[in-house]
C-alpha cells in the first residue's frame, strides 16, 4: 500500500511540474520567438504609423518602379542588411522593416500584428513602385509568404532559411511538449504556400542549426510544381550563407 501511495505521490508530482513547465511556455513563449534588436547602423529611416504602434523601416531610395520589401529574421537588425542588399539590388529602392519593439520602433510583436505591418508597408511602397518583391529571412519568410498571398501583384518571392511552420520547428526543438496545441503565432507558410503564383526562390543552409533543413524542404513541397528556384548552400549554417560566393545567384539577384 505504501509502494502504491509513492507511485502515486510521484506521478502527481511529475504531472504538476509537467504541467507548470506547459504552462511557462504558454506564457513567455513570444519570449522564446522574438528577440529586439536596437538598430546599431544609421541609415536613413523613415516613420510609418501602424495599428498601435510606429515602426521604424530602413530605406535606401533608388530610381525607378522596383522596390525589395525585407522582413528579417527574429534576432536581426535590419538596418545591418542594408548595405549587403543595395549591393545586391542596386535597382530597387529597399525598405527593412523593424519589428514591433525592433529598432526605434514601439508596440510588441505579435503574429497578427506582424501580419499587418506588412500590408502597412506594402501600402506605403506601392505609392511610389509598382514592381515589388518580398524578401523574408528565417522568421520573415512567414511574414512574407502571407503578405505574398494577399497581394497578387508581387513580382517575386524570396525566402531565405524558410520554414513550413513555427510549430514544427518548435516541435522538433521541444518534442516532449504539446507545442502545436500550446502556440499563439504559427506562421504557417505550408499552409498558404500552394496559394501562391508568384516565382519564388527558396534558399537553405546545409547545416542550419536553427531551421533544419527538413523543415525547409518541406515547405518546398507544398509549393505549385516549377514555381520554386530552390538552392541549398554547402557547408553554410543559418548566419553565414550569405557569404557563399553562390549566394546572390540563389536569391535571384539581379546584379
Amino acid at each position: 500500500m505504501k509502494l502504491l501511495q509513492l507511485a502515486v505521490g510521484l506521478f502527481s508530482t511529475a504531472a504538476l511540474a509537467y504541467g507548470a513547465v506547459c504552462a511557462g511556455l504558454y506564457g513567455f513563449q513570444r519570449s522564446l520567438l522574438y528577440f529586439p534588436q536596437p538598430a546599431r547602423m544609421d541609415v536613413p529611416s523613415v516613420r510609418l504609423a501602424v495599428d498601435g504602434a510606429e515602426l521604424q523601416i530602413s530605406v535606401r531610395p533608388a530610381k525607378g518602379d522596383k522596390a525589395l520589401l525585407y522582413f528579417g529574421g527574429n534576432a536581426e537588425d535590419v538596418s545591418g542588411s542594408l548595405p549587403e542588399l543595395a549591393v545586391l539590388f542596386p535597382e530597387h529602392s529597399i525598405y527593412l522593416m523593424h519589428y514591433r519593439g525592433y529598432g526605434s520602433s514601439s508596440g510588441r510583436p505579435t503574429e497578427a500584428a506582424l501580419h499587418g505591418d506588412a500590408l502597412a508597408l506594402w501600402a506605403l511602397a506601392s505609392r511610389s513602385h509598382s514592381q515589388i518583391t518580398l524578401m523574408g529571412r528565417s522568421l520573415g519568410s512567414g511574414i512574407a509568404v502571407r503578405l505574398a498571398s494577399q497581394q497578387n501583384s508581387t513580382q517575386r518571392l524570396i525566402l531565405v532559411t524558410p520554414y513550413d511552420s513555427i510549430a514544427e520547428v518548435a516541435a522538433a526543438q521541444f518534442p516532449w511538449l504539446p507545442v502545436r496545441w500550446l502556440l499563439k503565432d504559427r506562421f504557417d507558410s505550408a499552409a498558404l504556400a500552394p496559394e501562391l503564383r508568384v516565382p519564388t526562390w527558396v534558399v537553405s543552409a546545409e547545416n542550419d542549426e536553427v531551421i533544419a533543413p527538413e523543415r525547409t524542404a518541406a515547405l518546398v513541397q507544398r509549393f505549385l510544381p516549377g514555381l520554386v528556384q530552390f538552392t541549398q548552400i554547402p557547408n553554410a549554417g543559418h548566419n553565414d550563407l550569405q557569404l557563399h560566393p553562390t549566394y546572390p545567384m540563389a536569391i535571384g539577384s539581379v546584379n
